[in-house]
């Protein structure tokens, strides 16, 4: 197996499938390539956990590439298509690719699986996601997550791969309904951010979360995604693990932004990319397109793009006229 990407959650997959198979690790930063290799770490995301001895990485794309028998994708989504156009013809035919990206990709709006199934044509393409915060998982906590893919039987060829006796690999033919979990859940992770930064309290945080949950359902069956999924780990699993964790980085970008700092001050201060931030205006597109009423990922939009502050923001959430709690179209 293959994984490109040496953030934190490209690199956890990557350990987690060395136990299973031989495993190699493409990180464009040669020095992280060389840590992983020597000192079996990848101390810039990770820390001091140690990663699996036998993890191999390189920082030479084509190496990678030519080696791969199952393709997993872990850079963000704005970078899918660059880094797989340099090896489009390296890959080998019929490789399965997998996406670990959560976000859309600027200006043509795709997922992460039409941008493999542009840039690889002929690739089985699914993805896997969850609730899964990467130094939880390398910590040896119990965890699980979802490989979604059309072809049943290549998903179910793929679960051996990444499972542990303490990490869980479900299947779901929903390609769709699981990649908008992963991609939506992180503009309602910023607005819960913002709701502990200022302080509002449990009781609206936990509205936003239940409310900001019927927003993704609302825009993904607009879209054509069985609304079943969203009650599973790549729903409201995901949505849960990203908005109450201090781990999460979309959740962190909010309580930075509910300080007082701009968007590009929240953002460097939290070193990483944080998917939220970039989607939360092409969501807002996806929405107006399917005529699809998502207030929180509204106000969220407008508080990243400097419209609003924070404070402004869960004052014109009080404004949203309540309906049936039932309807959820």
């Amino acid at each position: 197996m293959v994984v490109l990407g040496a953030g934190s959650w490209g690199t956890t997959v990557a350990s987690l499938a060395a136990r299973n198979t031989p495993t190699l690790l493409w990180a464009r930063d040669s020095d992280t390539a060389d840590e992983i290799n020597t000192d079996h770490r990848n101390s810039r995301y990770l820390g001091d956990p140690l990663l699996r001895k036998d993890l191999r990485a390189t920082s030479d794309i084509v190496e990678a590439a030519h080696e791969a028998d199952v393709l997993v994708v872990g850079v963000p989504s704005h970078a899918v298509r660059e880094t797989l156009s340099e090896i489009a013809d390296d890959v080998r035919a019929w490789v399965p690719v997998l996406s670990l990206a959560k976000g859309l990709e600027p200006g043509t709006r795709l997922r992460p699986t039409e941008v493999i199934a542009e840039c690889l044509p002929g690739h089985p393409v699914g993805l896997m996601a969850g609730p899964n915060l990467a130094k939880e998982i390398i910590a040896g906590m119990a965890a699980a997550t979802v490989v979604a893919m059309q072809d049943e039987r290549v998903a179910g060829a793929l679960q051996p791969l990444f499972a542990s006796p303490v990490f869980r690999v479900y299947r779901n033919t929903d390609v769709l309904g699981c990649e908008l979990g992963g991609i939506l859940k992180n503009i309602v992770a910023i607005a819960s951010g913002m709701a502990d930064g200022l302080g509002v309290g449990d009781n609206t945080r936990a509205m936003v979360l239940a409310r900001g949950l019927a927003e993704m359902i609302r825009l993904g069956e607009a879209m054509g995604a069985h609304p079943r999924t969203f009650a599973g780990l790549t729903g409201v699993g995901d949505l849960i693990a990203t908005c109450i964790s201090p781990s999460s980085r979309n959740r962190r970008v909010g309580e930075y932004l509910a300080k007082g700092l701009t968007t590009e001050q929240a953002v460097a201060e939290l070193g990483q990319v944080a998917e939220g931030v970039k989607t939360a205006p092409t969501v807002m597109e996806l929405a107006r397109d399917h005529d699809v009423e998502m207030p929180i990922a509204s106000e969220v939009e407008a508080v990243i793009a400097g419209r609003r502050t924070p404070e402004e923001a869960y004052r014109g959430l009080r404004h949203v006229e309540p309906g049936d709690e039932e309807d959820l179209a």
